[in-house]
């Protein structure tokens, strides 16, 4: 994989520039959090900490930073990890399924204190290494391990500074990341091209409108799997829902409960999916894996937290 978005030239330490140059990496930090943490809100916690940390440095601090994007990069890393071990105990608590929070094309991160919102650099950077299918497998492995894999292979960090990070030595740390690769590579989705992938979620979307079962099943992966996060905010089904049969009877199922319900096929993390509108306002994201023309997971977003996205742009 390659680095979503690459280091600037930083001027030399302590030189007028070398702020500004920091506010310029920000959004590298942003798709590093992001991709570390599955969450825009927590991603942006990060992010805010990390600054904050520099501003606290004493001048002569600052100057003796040879490389500053190296530094926040290592020190966003860091709050990474540390969040990553406490979200399993918060998991725990969670009402149901947990999903990463799905982004947009062309939306925006609005920061605290941060003028501007419409400025690129708020903006994430969608590819392969954010698509919700890789969020959910990396969810499944240990903070080491995605904290190791996302530095060297998204982000290219050599094993040595990621050490640095993790408190580890680097020949450990390129374990972790081995690991982590081969977990991945066993389970990552994915698997069709993005034209076959927005035909699969066309029909998908004629199915549920035409209330087509047959046409719905025959879309679905005999072991095709979705789970729905509401976080306890909205109605939801709490555990994965197994099976195309299963699948297509319990999205119909919704379709009739809600008659004003509007598919619109929409980009989620920079693939094809739907969002799912009453009266013109977002109530669900939906996110599809394709394999050989099946669908083989099905991921609905319903918390009304992590929709922002899209519902931040939608008029009352």
């Amino acid at each position: 994989m390659t680095t979503p978005s690459g280091p600037g030239q930083d001027p030399a330490p302590g030189t007028p520039g070398t702020l500004g140059s920091l506010r310029a990496e920000r959004r590298r930090l942003l798709d590093l959090g992001y991709r570390m943490l599955g969450s825009v809100q927590d991603a942006e916690d990060v992010v805010q900490e990390t600054y904050a940390r520099w501003y606290a440095l004493s001048e002569e601090e600052q100057r003796a930073i040879e490389v500053p994007l190296a530094w926040l990069t290592r020190v966003a890393s860091r709050i990474c990890l540390d969040h990553l071990a406490s979200a399993r105990v918060r998991r725990e608590r969670y009402t149901g399924e947990w999903l990463p929070e799905p982004v947009r094309h062309g939306a925006t991160w609005i920061s605290t204190g941060h003028e501007g919102g419409d400025d690129p650099a708020d903006r994430i950077t969608l590819d392969e290494s954010v698509g919700m299918g890789m969020l959910v497998v990396l969810d499944s492995i240990t903070p080491a391990e995605r904290v190791a894999f996302v530095l060297h292979d998204i982000f290219g960090m050599p094993f040595t500074e990621i050490a640095e990070t993790v408190g580890r030595t680097p020949a450990a740390c390129r374990q972790l990341a081995s690991s982590a690769r081969r977990r991945l590579a066993h389970r990552r989705p994915g698997g069709s091209t993005a034209q076959g992938h927005r035909q699969v979620v066309s029909a998908f979307r004629e199915a549920c409108e035409t209330g087509d079962l047959d046409a719905l099943v025959a879309l679905l992966d005999p072991d095709v799997e979705s789970r729905n996060d509401g976080g306890g905010k909205v109605r939801a089904a709490l555990r994965p829902v197994v099976g195309r049969d299963k699948v297509a009877r319990f999205v119909l199922g919704l379709m009739r409960r809600e008659p004003e319900m509007e598919l619109v096929e929409d980009d989620v993390n920079g693939t094809p999916g739907m969002s799912v509108r009453i009266a013109g306002t977002t109530f669900a994201v939906l996110a599809l894996d394709v394999h050989d023309g099946l669908i083989t997971d099905l991921w609905m977003v319903t918390n009304p937290d992590k929709l922002h996205a899209w519902t931040d742009h939608e008029t009352p």
